[in-house]
């Protein structure tokens, strides 16, 4: 078979396959896609392309994945995007960030301190470590600077313009811990026009929520763009210790935050963004339930109330972050020079009733259920500043050769204060004995890469970074006994590199292929528990990732595929373990951690009315490590009866109360994930009315690295609907919304130092909101 029958034999397939599948109606070809890339070399934001012209064809989406403005078609790796009516949909009801959890293939979400610190996974590639520090394989770039730490990842979404998806070691460009990919968050830039928006939503729980923007041309050189958002809701969970002692009600909170941006533009070639972005938070931290798992099952216990919670200790948390960044772009013929500088500071307080429960077997009444011992605990980030620094330079002339270099500069500070409580004193007062973390983090790095035309069908890209890391780390722990103070200086360098292609098979259709690498930094931990402990370390992780795929536009351009297959190779990848009955983490190397899969995006307007959009994605995961073993149900030195503990059934290590880890999957890593929405639209007495579902779908997946029914998720679905109108123009717009339609209950995630504790997903929540743009 001939190269061009092979590609048309391909593309058949898929086309027939999508058709029998979709009833697509047919349309007329137009130059949007000519129109948008040529905007997008003018320097324009993406949120000013034009949307396709003829109707019914889907807009063509631009990213800037490769730190260029490009057709989504022609970038050789696995990507997606998400903005526009699924980001509203999904968004609904003040969502935290977790809302991305399954919403784009291979990628989850999660969090065990509520709306801060989320954790994000890529193929299966995460860290499900709690401590303030914990570095993460998959990074988050908001406007353009790195968000280190999980504090500062959990901003919240509004008056985004685009989110990207960037599967697969990104350690060129991107560099540092980013071996599972990144994700980057676009806020709409101001635009020299008079434009503005107001939505005010209400919800069950007695929620409310206010968001806006305004954007004002100053002057044919300065525009000005404020957005904001204001989310509350009551407390939705009663204390139900006999004592009344403690918290008395449980998950109100209040988020705001505002976002200031200025654009200076005096003349074509230069212009200056100012962004400057805060945030404050206060509410609860995530209730963990003592022994709401039903021993040797993944089920609740029989007659669990979600609105009750017995607890004899305090909740609160608060998070307030400050930042900004100068973007200062200049076009010189030829070449564009690009600085981009970014500050963020954050302060954290976290307090929760870890044990779950109240009282104590030493000290009854206790409940509910088996509780061991009793542990209050807060975590303090007092002092935490981070800087970053980046110059780049890029070729901005036609030519079979482009190319891209810099140099970046990062510094992070951050002190760490860990103390604890006396559950059963008056009061909860705090006791004196407590630990500090010190962590001083230097990072520098070059980089380059180059983009070859070697026809008019055939592209190639190379890239290659060299990174410098430096981290000086202290640990202590103060007693009325003495005290103990550690330090852990290193020094780590790293080449990474990618080579990838992408080939034209028709003007319809594109075939890449890549091969690249990452890398992530050494990380160090200290939460000490007693004069006798020592800081934990992890030293650096490498990935290698081989992935190919297809991106095709179909029925004139009135459906999108994108398919990819992959395989990884992750050595010395670094994992955290429980450690024991005590609530801290242990950092450890796996000698290797393999993983492969596929996925698929579709977006497809069904015809005048429908559209449609489905995400799935395989991710099969393996540690690989014969030696490797780890504590598991952590109270077992408590109880070594397990009378009221989980039940292990990986092979037993060479220790009681220890198992075996080799062959098990990734923590939190579900195999199978499908996203899937569906949208109707029609005009109805001279406004528009819609309405939108969007479902969730994932298999199960370990809370831990060992294996146990109890700590082990069950498979979940989740739904949600939207419906509004709208009208004048577009002017109003007024909609209903539905988060997690069928109220599923289940536990996502688990405490591994004591009694069967879980937390669980969100509740049913449901509301209205009322838009005005003007």
């Amino acid at each position: 078979m001939s190269k061009n029958s092979s590609g048309f034999a391909v593309r058949s397939l898929i086309a027939l396959a999508v058709a029998s599948a979709f009833p697509l109606h047919s349309a007329l070809a137009t130059e949007t896609e000519a129109v948008a890339l040529a905007a997008a070399a003018e320097g324009q934001d993406t949120a000013a392309v034009p949307e396709a012209t003829t109707k019914g064809q889907l807009e063509t989406v631009i990213v800037t994945a490769q730190r260029r403005a490009e057709n989504i078609k022609d970038v050789p790796m696995s990507i997606a995007t998400l903005k526009g009516d699924k980001l509203d949909a999904i968004t609904a009801g003040a969502a935290d960030i977790r809302f991305l959890n399954g919403r784009s293939p291979s990628v989850s979400v999660e969090s065990d301190y509520g709306r801060t610190f989320p954790r994000f996974y890529i193929r299966g590639l995460g860290n499900t470590d709690f401590d303030l520090n914990a570095s993460q394989p998959v990074g988050l770039v908001m406007d353009d600077i790195v968000q280190e730490n999980a504090m500062l990842k959990g901003f919240p979404v509004f008056d985004v313009d685009q989110v990207e998806v960037l599967r697969g070691p990104q350690g060129t460009l991107f560099g540092r811990n980013s071996p599972a990919g990144v994700i980057k968050f676009d806020s709409a830039k101001p635009v020299f026009k008079t434009e503005g928006y107001l939505q005010l939503g209400l919800g069950n729980f007695s929620a409310k929520t206010a968001e806006g923007m305004f954007n004002l041309p100053v002057s044919d050189t300065v525009a000005l763009r404020f957005s904001g958002t204001s989310q509350h809701r009551d407390d939705r969970v009663h204390n139900t210790n006999p004592s009344g002692k403690g918290t008395q009600d449980f998950e109100g909170y209040g988020d705001n935050a505002f976002r200031l941006q200025a654009l200076v533009q005096p003349n074509k070639d230069l212009s200056v963004l100012f962004n400057y972005h805060e945030r404050n938070y206060h509410g609860n931290a995530t209730l963990f339930r003592a022994n709401i798992i039903k021993r040797g099952t993944n089920d609740l216990v029989d007659g669990f109330d979600y609105g009750s919670y017995a607890s004899d200790g305090i909740n609160s948390q608060k998070l307030e972050t400050k930042g900004g960044s100068v973007r200062v772009k200049y076009n010189a013929g030829d070449i564009t020079f690009n600085s981009i500088t970014g500050y963020e500071k954050l302060d954290f307080y976290s307090r929760a009733d870890v044990d779950g429960g109240y009282g104590a077997v030493y000290a009854p009444p206790y409940g509910p259920g088996y509780i061991p011992f009793a542990v209050e605990t807060a975590d303090v980030l007092p002092n935490h500043k981070q800087f970053s620094q980046e110059f780049r330079a890029e070729s901005n002339y036609k030519g079979p050769l482009q190319w891209i270099g810099g140099l970046f500069f990062f510094n992070e500070k951050i002190q760490i204060d860990s103390i604890s409580f006396n559950t059963f004193a008056p009061g909860n007062p705090q006791n004196a004995n407590y630990a500090v973390q010190f962590q001083d983090t230097k990072s520098w790095a070059a980089f380059g890469s180059l983009n070859y035309a070697v026809s008019d069908a055939f592209k190639v890209r190379g890239g290659v970074r060299y990174t410098n890391d430096k981290k000086e780390f202290a640990a202590s722990r103060v007693q009325t006994d003495g005290s103990t103070l550690f330090n852990i200086d290193n020094t780590s360098h790293n080449v990474s590199w990618d080579l990838s292609g992408n080939y034209v098979v028709t003007p319809s259709t594109n075939v890449f292929a890549r091969v690249a690498t990452g890398y992530r930094a050494p990380s160090m931990q200290g939460r000490l528990d007693d004069l006798t402990s020592k800081p934990s370390f992890a030293g650096a992780e490498k990935a290698l990732s081989y992935e190919a795929g297809v991106k095709q536009d179909l029925f004139d351009k009135r459906a999108r595929l994108s398919a990819s297959v992959f395989h990884y190779r992750v050595k010395d990848k670094q994992l955290t373990a429980g450690s024991g009955s005590v609530n801290m983490n242990q950092l450890i190397n796996a000698d290797k951690v393999v993983g492969q899969g596929f996925e698929l995006d579709m977006q497809a307007n069904l015809s005048d009315e429908f559209s449609a959009t489905f995400g799935y994605s395989y991710n099969d995961t393996e540690i690989k490590d014969k030696n490797l073993f780890v504590q598991y149900c952590g109270n077992y030195g408590n109880n070594p009866t397990h009378l009221s503990g989980c039940t292990p059934t990986n092979a037993a290590g060479p220790f009681a109360g220890t198992s075996k880890i080799d062959g098990n999957p990734l923590p939190r890593a579900p195999k199978n994930q499908l996203n899937f929405t569906l949208k109707y639209a029609t005009e109805i007495a001279n406004g528009e009315f819609y309405a939108m579902t969007d479902w969730t779908y994932r298999t199960s997946y370990n809370f831990f690295l060992y294996e146990a029914p109890e700590y082990k998720a069950k498979s979940l679905t989740e739904g949600g609907v939207r419906a509004g109108y709208k009208w004048g123009g577009g002017k109003y717009e007024v909609a209903l919304f539905g988060r997690n339609i069928t109220d599923k209950q289940v536990i996502l995630g688990a405490i591994d130092f004591d009694n069967l504790t879980g937390m669980l997903n969100e509740p049913r929540t449901w509301g209205g909101t009322f838009k005005i743009n003007f």
